[in-house]
């Protein structure tokens, strides 16, 4: 009995050491998650259960069991690395194309593999929500996980459709006679211009220009205004000196004389009609010839433009239309949305980082490679979002690291050998009794 019992304590110590080895081991593994030997007594019981004066029958394992708590975080130059800052774990796929094949890690070294999907070093696909569009605002289909995909894209053009302009109109500037027809070709017919470039929807560039003509005091609707017609044309950037005129569609004119609108400003150089500044554009009247369609503005705002005595000044110009680019940087923020950027200054949404946590973590099913799998003890997966119903945050260009305490592990190291040799000493003298024993004549 006496070398049962110490035989199963050299097994549990055997496995602590095993145990302890293997965190020491994996220090320095990336989302690593240390392990502890937990141990149970044995003892041989009857029907009448176990006597007062049984020894114990020795030790056995229990369980290893990890432990999820934090790891401190790494940070790095890459951006693709991620790491979770709480709760959950990273939703994996066994490829890009096998995706019911789920594992879990927080070991968050992603990259990109040839076909451009974010994987870990063993090929298994990071899995994202599906964006409903390719902004932030119009939210995620949390119940879709997909791998994500993105050196494959292009920065699509985006076609001018607004244009803002905050501009200071010269109040001491003369009016343009009533017989002097206004002529973009003749500067004695206007006071003032500017232009910005616009995009058709295939990001090619058509060059806006705005004419600002200041109209005669005598004419105008109320004591103390001073009135400006506005005029807009649109030309090739190969052939600027050919203008194509864009008409007003809607504005102060109210369509009576389409080809211009018109601003009006009180004694103190405040537009105040438009009140919100704005009007819009027609169709540009000559079709784009890349063959792309017409160039619609819907919106010219001329809000915050004033007319004072100072000289004319573009004090802002801004317009959305973007022109083709090439992706030049992905970033990931902290509630896992990945952003695609790109040469034009846009970006795209491309997707947002599903979490998953377990009601017990230690339930979990060992795969190796720094993941776990579902099982029976583990529950059910929980999905969902970074920041969000209990999940962590998400880290870009940083790494969890082990949670292996290096100083610990070698006080236990030290702890399981006394132990292994307690036991190995225990046998050793079991030994001798029964020699003694077997001695006696």
């Amino acid at each position: 009995m006496p070398f049962t019992t110490a035989l199963s304590g050299l097994n549990a110590a055997s496995n602590n050491l095993a145990v302890t080895g293997n965190n020491i081991a994996n220090a320095n593994t990336v989302g690593f998650k240390k392990s502890r030997s937990e141990f149970a007594d044995v003892y041989a019981a009857s029907l009448g259960g176990v006597s007062s004066i049984t020894p114990g029958a020795g030790v056995k394992v229990a369980n290893v069991a990890q432990q999820f708590n934090q790891g401190n975080l790494q940070f790095t130059d890459n951006n693709l690395d991620l790491a979770i800052s709480g709760e959950g774990f990273f939703t994996l796929a066994k490829s890009p194309t096998e995706t019911n094949d789920l594992s879990y890690t927080r070991a968050g070294e992603f990259k990109l593999n040839k076909e451009g999907y974010l994987v870990n070093n063993q090929g298994k696909a990071l899995l994202v929500y599906r964006p409903n569009t390719t902004k932030v605002e119009d939210g995620f289909s949390t119940g879709v996980t997909t791998p994500v995909q993105i050196n494959t894209l292009t920065g699509l053009p985006s076609a001018t459709d607004t244009v803002n302009m905050q501009l200071n109109l010269d109040a001491q500037d003369d009016f343009t006679p009533s017989t002097l027809p206004f002529d973009p070709a003749d500067s004695n017919t206007y006071n003032s211009q500017t232009s910005t470039t616009v995009y058709d929807t295939l990001g090619s560039p058509h060059i806006l220009t705005t004419y600002f003509v200041k109209l005669d005091p005598a004419t105008a609707p109320a004591t103390g205004t001073s009135e400006w017609l506005v005029y807009h044309y649109m030309s090739e950037p190969a052939t600027p000196n050919t203008r194509t005129a864009v008409p007003v569609t809607s504005g102060p004119l109210g369509g009576t004389t389409p080809e211009s609108a018109k601003l009006t400003f009180d004694s103190g150089g405040k537009l105040i009609d438009p009140l919100d500044g704005k009007f819009g554009l027609s169709s540009y009247v000559i079709t784009p010839p890349t063959g792309a369609a017409d160039i619609e503005i819907d919106t010219m705002n001329f809000f915050g433009t004033t007319q004072v005595q100072q000289k004319f000044s573009v004090n802002g110009m801004t317009q959305n239309g973007l022109p083709a680019g090439r992706l030049t940087g992905i970033d990931i923020d902290d509630e896992g949305v990945i952003f695609a950027r790109f040469s034009n200054g846009g970006s795209q949404t491309m997707g947002k980082v599903a979490l998953t946590r377990f009601a017990n973590n230690n339930g979990l099913a060992k795969l190796g490679d720094t993941a776990w799998g579902q099982s029976a003890n583990s529950g059910e997966p929980i999905p969902g979002q970074a920041g969000a119903n209990n999940f962590g945050a998400i880290q870009a260009g940083a790494l969890e690291s082990s949670n292996v305490d290096l100083s610990a592990q070698l006080v236990n190291l030290i702890v399981a050998q006394q132990a292994y040799q307690a036991n190995a000493q225990t046998i050793t003298t079991e030994n001798s009794i029964m020699q003694t024993i077997l001695q006696i004549r």
